[in-house]
């Protein structure tokens, strides 16, 4: 049976965060290691190009239209957190320490972000539709590009490196063990 298509653009973003969810519930269930290695890839390819048709097209299109635009800025630095993890578990193993850490905590991050984009009357869905933006033009575009994007990197094709809008390009050290004195 074929899908049907969204009805609008938030329609599309929300089928994107279900698929998601889905997909980190089978790897909370995943036992083997090729397993486990396959659904981080899936899923780091969906929030990779979720967020870039949200920066590239959701939220400018949201900007200047909505009344609280902080939430624009947060969506932002979220997707950067995200995209931090994403890059570690994409250049990570299985079998390394703190692999099925960082999904679990990667989950969470997007848990909280999708909680804030679909909250009823204030998160910024809600506030893109009092906005009245046209919404069905919104999803042709979002569609164009996830679809241009999904046949660049959906078959496996190396993710394009993290694009960070809030990060200051602070580099942290590596922390060390403390040393006590006997």
């Amino acid at each position: 049976m074929p899908r049907r298509a969204p009805a609008d653009a938030i329609a599309l973003l929300k089928a994107d965060h279900r698929k998601v969810e889905n997909l980190f519930e089978k790897f909370q269930n995943a036992r083997e290691d090729d397993r486990k290695r396959a659904l981080v890839r899936e899923i780091c390819t969906e929030l990779t190009i979720h967020a870039m048709i949200e920066e590239e097209i959701f939220y400018p299109a949201c900007k200047g239209k909505i009344k609280d635009e902080e939430l624009l800025d947060e969506g932002y630095v979220e997707h950067d957190g995200a995209k931090v993890l994403i890059a570690e578990l994409l250049d990570g193993s299985p079998s390394d320490e703190f692999y099925d850490a960082k999904v679990t905590v990667l989950s969470e991050m997007i848990k909280h972000h999708v909680k804030e984009e679909e909250r009823r009357s204030e998160g910024l869905f809600a506030q893109a539709r009092d906005a009245r933006l046209d919404m069905e033009a919104l999803l042709d575009r979002l569609m164009a590009r996830k679809e241009e994007l999904t046949s660049k990197f959906g078959n496996g094709a190396k993710l394009p490196p993290p694009k960070t809008r809030s990060y200051t390009g602070h580099k942290l050290e590596q922390s060390h063990p403390v040393q006590v004195a006997a």
